[in-house]
């Protein structure tokens, strides 16, 4: 990496936010050595132990070097691009740099670079409103036919960019957000056959899709060549390869580290109780027709987290954390509930702060932005933290239930099974009723069995007589 001396390059530091984080992975580039970039646009993205977070650069200028390739961890507060700010002389990129504290890197098998031996990754970042003056991600389509796109500006192995691609002229790109970026890469289209709708000429999700639902005719054909791959697929050795090993890394590392932790540290008691949630399902299709209700998320688990909060209510010495170095108890007069989330990146559990205030419409509105945010990769290291109770709904996989481990600094976590038709005696005959099983995890040393029963026992009261949802309120 070549140190920087003109006093009018800038060089911009992988950020540290005060969340206790020492390193983050550089999942991609958005700009090249060449481009011009402006104050507040982001111009990577890289993941820590909690998320995966844009970083926007503090500069106007051109970028004169970027110090690492995509896939590398870097050291909080280490350089990792370089900026020649507005307004001052241009000067040359380096044509090479020495490989300073950059990995060693070997070929994968798409043809790329990848780095050997890393640690993964860590450090949170706000997440910033770019210019619209990004590079687009690399997509089948340019892997597929380089000779039909404009060259552009390629790492080499050492991070450092090679000079013939710096000379290389870059033709205009697609304008995009990185959320609609991934999701024209997951869903195969090509951002330069988009028509944007967006301002500024901007691309849009409803774009991408529309250019996915639109007919091609050269896409006619491609069925008859469709089924290959399938005929392929009972080859379970994957080419010969017999073992694949993919690293641990970034939020999948953090939650083994964190589970592994609370499941030696807090003695778990689980207990299970099944109960006929027939009368909640119905109140469900209600509030689906309830005006108050209406464009909110209303499904079994917004109730079934009423019951917990109700249910905590009434035994409030369930919601506590344990102090390990001051030998204390901590109770909290608030509950921030946690809703267990899977996503690519592994599992994660943001909460919504304050969830015992809230009213029915406001929690609906809360679970409906917290799931949404999950799913598009935008949860914040904040929205993890502070958990005091969690639920996790297994039942979406059609799991009947199972033994949750609880989230590190939280006393209790409620696992829901799937919902089923059963036969169940109901009012002395057996008819077929929805039924589901719930489990409870606690922490024994500051949560005793009778403690734990009681809570459990509320939350199945109230889903098989919801009315106590407001009886017990």
């Amino acid at each position: 990496m070549t140190t920087m001396t003109d006093a009018s390059v800038r060089e911009f530091k992988m950020p540290d936010v005060g969340e206790g984080l020492t390193e983050a992975e550089i999942l991609k580039w958005y700009v090249q050595p060449g481009d011009t970039v402006t104050d507040g646009q982001v111009v990577c993205e890289v993941e820590t132990a909690k998320a995966a977070v844009e970083l926007p650069i503090p500069y106007d200028g051109v970028v004169r070097e970027l110090h690492f390739a995509e896939g590398t961890t870097v050291d909080v507060g280490t350089s990792i691009i370089a900026v020649q700010v507005a307004g001052a002389a241009p000067a040359e990129v380096p044509a090479q740099a020495a490989p300073v504290a950059e990995p060693k890197t070997e070929p994968d098998p798409d043809g790329e670079e990848k780095p050997q031996g890393r640690q993964p990754v860590l450090v949170g970042y706000g997440v910033s409103v770019s210019s619209t003056k990004r590079r687009p991600r690399k997509g089948p389509e340019a892997a597929a036919a380089p000779a039909a796109t404009a060259p552009r500006p390629e790492l080499n192995g050492h991070g450092t960019v090679a000079p013939a691609a710096v000379a290389a002229p870059a033709g205009p790109r697609p304008l995009a957000k990185p959320p609609v970026r991934k999701l024209a890469k997951d869903l195969g289209v090509d951002l330069a056959t988009v028509v944007p709708s967006g301002p500024d000429g901007i691309i849009t999700r409803e774009d991408v899709h529309a250019a996915v639902a639109a007919p091609a005719a050269p896409t006619t054909p491609e069925p008859a060549a469709a089924p290959a791959p399938v005929a392929a697929a009972p080859a379970v050795s994957y080419d010969g390869v017999r073992e694949t090993r993919v690293p641990v890394k970034g939020v999948r590392k953090a939650t083994a580290a964190a589970m592994v932790g609370s499941a030696f540290t807090a003695p778990h008691v689980t207990e299970f109780v099944t109960v006929d949630v027939t009368r909640t399902m119905k109140l469900v299709e209600e509030l689906k027709q309830d005006k108050d209700m209406q464009g909110l998320r209303v499904n079994p688990l917004l109730l079934i987290a009423k019951a917990l909060l109700v249910a905590i209510k009434r035994n409030p010495e369930i919601n506590a954390s344990w102090d390990e170095a001051a030998q204390e108890i901590v109770l909290k007069h608030y509950v921030n509930l946690g809703i267990a989330a899977a996503t690519p990146r592994g599992l994660i559990v943001p909460n919504i702060k304050d969830a015992h205030a809230k009213t029915l419409p406001q929690l609906a509105e809360a679970l409906g932005e917290l799931v949404a945010t999950a799913r598009e990769g935008r949860t914040s290291p904040a929205a993890m933290q502070g958990g005091t109770v969690t639920i996790t709904n297994v039942g979406v996989f059609g799991v009947d239930t199972g033994t949750p481990i609880l989230n590190p600094g939280e006393s209790a976590i409620l696992a829901v099974g799937a919902i089923k038709l059963q036969p169940w005696v109901h009012k002395g005959k057996v008819k077929p009723r929805q039924v589901t099983t719930l489990a409870l995890s606690f922490d024994h040393r500051l949560v005793d069995g009778e403690l734990g029963s009681k809570v459990l026992a509320d939350v199945a009261a109230i889903l098989e007589q919801p009315k106590r949802l407001i009886t017990w309120a």
